[in-house]
């Protein structure tokens, strides 16, 4: 389990998540949570992201 208080957010409340594809290593996206889209992303077992640009959550694949 991921201890949220070890992590380190920056000012902004955001912390970077790099997916890279299980086999082959290579990154696929680089992209920013916060708090509440880590722990979406814990409780639904799929990825969500905060969008800085439209400040709000977004889910991969929408």
């Amino acid at each position: 389990m991921i201890d949220m208080e070890k992590l380190k957010f920056d000012e902004k409340g955001l912390i970077p998540a790099i997916v890279v594809d299980g086999k082959s290593g290579q990154v696929l996206t680089l992209a920013y949570m916060n708090k509440e889209s880590l722990e979406i992303s814990i409780r639904e077992e799929r990825t969500c992201f905060w969008s800085r640009s439209r400040q709000e959550l977004w889910r991969k694949g929408e």
